[in-house]
């Protein structure tokens, strides 16, 4: 059984490389290769990890396979694009899983552990974007019955894409799933 965690700054190193390669895995087939190094040299550095991972506005929670880290998730609880009557809205800004993980029940771990460290400090709702182009996500999102409410622009290296802005109702509301 994986154990799921809040990262430590020793988890820097592994965390920079793991998110590295999982958001390679997922989107490098459908961008330039320009565009994925520029945009992973400007956010898994391991001095970026270690800064996220001690920021108080932020929880990355990791998943550990014995020494391995497999998946992780982060969260942070500022700068919503949210619009609407949450008191506290936080965000999954990352959701990954190493490949060779896939549909082995990591994924819905750690969005359990991530609905639930985000409730017991006070948010009502949590919000994430996904891009357009990444079906497999976006079902994973709907089965947690997060609804589609937005869009914003993610710029990947030289290249602004479409996300779609998914919430879900923690508290009090027929989202809530």
């Amino acid at each position: 059984m994986s154990l799921i965690r809040e990262a430590i700054r020793q988890d820097a190193k592994q965390l920079a490389a793991l998110q590295e390669q999982t958001f390679r895995d997922t989107f490098e087939a459908l961008n330039t290769p320009a565009d994925m190094a520029q945009h992973c040299a400007t956010h898994y550095s391991t001095a970026m990890q270690e800064q996220e991972i001690l920021n108080p506005d932020m929880i990355t929670l990791v998943c550990a396979e014995q020494e391995n880290l497999i998946g992780f998730t982060q969260l942070r609880f500022k700068n919503s694009p949210v619009e609407g009557n949450a008191k506290c809205a936080a965000e999954i800004q990352r959701l990954y899983v190493e490949k060779n993980w896939h549909g082995k029940g990591v994924a819905q771990q750690l969005m359990q552990a991530a609905i639930s460290s985000v409730r017991m400090l006070g948010a009502d709702q949590i919000w994430l974007g996904v891009w357009e182009k990444n079906p497999r996500a976006i079902s994973f999102y709907k089965k947690f019955a997060f609804i589609e409410i937005g869009e914003h622009v993610f710029v990947l290296g030289s290249d602004a894409q479409r996300d779609i802005i998914l919430r879900k109702n923690l508290e009090g509301s027929s989202e809530q799933g």
